[in-house]
């Protein structure tokens, strides 16, 4: 074997290692998120952002409108190798929330922002983008009180059920109450469904969960033959965040999970006193 043979084995060789490095070096890529809005920084808040969406049944999500402020978005892309989740996980001032992810990867949401720091940060496949920043009241209504419901299976519908101290049901069928309002009717899986008030009444509040309808993850084996499946019963998983004083020195949140088996299903989730 001569010289040239055995070069041009050994750049043969290291073409093969090169090509096959940058093989596993694209397909270990890992998920980015990005944000796109809010930006970091400092800005005014806006005196129209609503607590409320627009709802179209049957099948419900949360997402923006033509008319949704600027100020009022949360939206953003993330970029998986593979076959991408259709959720991720927003945590906006500590409150945790899935997102829906489109086919293209974006995601989008309205939120109606307090005055002073503000903190958004979106989570997928173990990649994390963040982003701080400061808003001015501009007479914008902070919600002094915000009672946020999620769970974790799709095609599922939760809802959210809050009475006031002075007697006051919000619920889907009456969103809007005095001083506050359940932001969308989610329907078809995940939420959330978020309860705000610019002048919480102050006393005792009732928060009820309700397993509308949908199927859950299955679990258990109701006939006995050990193969799991759909004999087994159905379980979703809520996850509800109470918050007062949102971006205050008083500000104070409580976390609760609950499961919930079957629909139909009534349950008192938590009672509190506001302040």
């Amino acid at each position: 074997m001569n010289k040239n043979t055995l070069n041009a084995g050994f750049f043969c060789r290291s073409v093969t290692r090169l090509v096959s490095g940058l093989v596993f070096a694209l397909l270990s890529a890992p998920t980015q998120a990005e944000l796109e809005a809010p930006i970091a920084g400092w800005r005014q808040g806006n005196p129209d952002t609503p607590f409320t969406q627009e709802v179209h049944y049957p099948a419900v999500r949360p997402g923006i409108s033509a008319d949704t402020p600027e100020s009022a978005q949360i939206r953003g892309r993330i970029q998986a190798r593979g076959k991408p989740s259709d959720v991720a996980t927003l945590i906006v001032n500590g409150n945790a929330m899935p997102v829906r992810i489109n086919e293209g990867g974006a995601f989008a949401r309205p939120y109606s922002f307090g005055a002073g720091s503000n903190s958004v940060e979106v989570v997928s496949g173990g990649e994390r983008s963040r982003v701080q920043f400061y808003q001015s009241a501009s007479g914008q209504p902070a919600a002094r009180l915000r009672i946020l419901l999620s769970w974790d299976t799709n095609g599922t519908d939760l809802d959210l059920h809050v009475i006031t101290p002075d007697g006051q049901h919000a619920w889907y069928g009456q969103r809007v109450i005095q001083g506050g309002a359940i932001d969308i009717d989610v329907t078809d899986g995940y939420g959330p469904e978020i309860f705000a008030s610019s002048a919480p009444v102050k006393g005792l509040y009732q928060v009820y969960i309700n397993f509308y309808g949908g199927g859950g993850r299955y679990y258990g084996d109701e006939d006995g033959d050990n193969n799991g499946g759909k004999s087994g019963k159905s379980l979703t998983i809520a996850r509800l965040s109470i918050t007062s004083n949102e971006g205050t020195p008083h500000e104070r949140r409580q976390e609760f999970t609950l499961p919930m088996r079957f629909s139909g299903e009534l349950i008192l989730a938590q009672q509190f006193m506001y302040p």
